[in-house]
């Protein structure tokens, strides 16, 4: 009796750091990893590749990452928050003059045969360090916002410089869910897009787009603490983004405009820049309801989708799996984002809470944006799909956010465990 009551209390030992973890968050993002796989064997079983097995060896040690962070104090990453911001810029810095050129961009740095992207760390880390920010203050003033779009601004200018244009484009996401989620006023945030709406609509319809000008100066107005100023500025910026983006947008060659708009109607550069977006809406599309069965697609084992491994996963699912695979992925992702969300409002404190919300919008956006370009909702811009795609330092950046929300999770208070 003795001796039982001994092992019950070493077990007990054991487990009690993960009693208020997540075991959903956790299962679902194992799950993700060894469909992708799977996934990824069936994409290159013909071509003698073995990326399948990294991913899965990847995907082990990203997990490991997880639960050792998960057992540790996030708060103290309060005290770390320059070092890492500092850190981040270094290795992205790094990346200019001892970074690897691949596929027109110098985003890797090689180190022993380990491709390493910094731009991908750097998500997590500008996580971190927003959330550090943002913590603290109940209702974020102009100045406060004004301060830390500066301070991201620096890894957000040298990851988009690589070129990097999807990475950059998270990093946007991630600090505008944080921002809402920090109280800051929504009428800024739309504020902050202004310009780039201006943009577009400058170059579809003058009418529209002088409509949207009187609406940024009717928000500023009602929102920023200086209306006649503010007013002013946000009309004038709005103004002089829709003419800026117009002369830019005329300047380009057109392959380059059709890399941009060819989601549109990727019928028009069938060879080129609309290549991948029908290729893939047709292996979807071949997939149907129940799919053509795994390692039995036509599109996908007669390599017709280049990177289909990487960006273009999901039109594997699509035509393997059929519809119901498809929505089976989309249901695994709503409850990660399900949990993440029931997390941020049970967290132990504001910090948490935040680091909840950014590691969903950088989530959410990337799965949005992925399928998006697969079905021809979106450009092709090289997002990557959660725990899904193949890419090393995607998936480990995806696994170290996971360990920071279980670290969240461990340390909830147990009478706010409502959820």
């Amino acid at each position: 009796m003795l001796q039982r009551i001994q092992v019950r209390n070493r077990w007990k030992f054991i487990f009690k750091p993960w009693e208020e973890a997540d075991p959903w968050l956790f299962a679902a993002c194992i799950a993700l990893t060894i469909f992708g796989g799977i996934m990824i064997r069936s994409v290159e079983i013909n071509q003698g590749l073995i990326d399948w097995w990294r991913h899965w060896v990847t995907g082990a040690v990203g997990l490991f990452l997880a639960i050792i962070i998960s057992r540790c104090r996030y708060q103290i990453l309060i005290e770390w928050k320059w070092p890492i911001y500092i850190l981040i810029n270094l290795s992205l810095i790094a990346v200019r003059f001892i970074g690897t050129t691949g596929l027109g961009a110098q985003r890797w740095i090689n180190i022993g045969g380990f491709y390493l992207q910094p731009s991908e760390f750097a998500k997590v880390g500008m996580i971190v360090t927003l959330a550090a920010l943002l913590h603290d203050k109940t209702v974020p003033t102009v100045r406060d916002m004004l301060r830390m779009l500066a301070i991201m601004a620096v890894p957000w200018g040298l990851i988009f410089a690589e070129p990097n244009l999807g990475t950059s484009l998270v990093f946007g996401a991630i600090t505008m869910g944080m921002f809402y989620w920090g109280n800051v006023n929504p009428g800024w945030l739309i504020l902050l897009f202004s310009p780039l709406i201006s943009v577009l609509l400058n170059n579809l319809s003058i009418p529209i787009w002088v409509a949207w000008v009187v609406i940024a100066g009717i928000i500023a107005w009602r929102t920023l603490p200086w209306p006649w100023l503010g007013t002013f500025g946000a009309v004038l910026v709005n103004v002089v983004s829709g003419h800026v983006g117009h002369i830019f947008w005329n300047v380009l060659k057109d392959y380059q405009k059709m890399r941009l708009t060819g989601f549109l109607n990727p019928e028009k550069d069938p060879l080129g820049s609309g290549y991948h977006l029908i290729q893939s809406r047709i292996a979807i599309g071949a997939g149907e309801l129940k799919g053509r069965g795994l390692f039995q697609g036509t599109q996908t084992q007669l390599n017709f989708i280049p990177e289909q491994h990487t960006d273009f996963i999901f039109s594997a699912i699509g035509e393997e799996l059929g519809f119901i695979g498809c929505i089976c992925v989309l249901f695994v992702f709503w409850l990660i984002c399900f949990r993440l969300v029931m997390l941020a409002q049970s967290a132990h404190d504001n910090f948490g809470s935040l680091l909840a919300i950014g590691v969903l919008s950088m989530l959410i956006f990337q799965v949005f944006v992925n399928i998006g370009m697969n079905i021809g909702l979106a450009p092709v811009t090289g997002i990557p799909l959660p725990f899904l795609s193949y890419g090393n330092a995607s998936l480990l950046s995806n696994f170290l956010g996971l360990g920071l929300v279980e670290a969240v999770a461990s340390q909830r208070q147990r009478k706010k465990r409502w959820n």
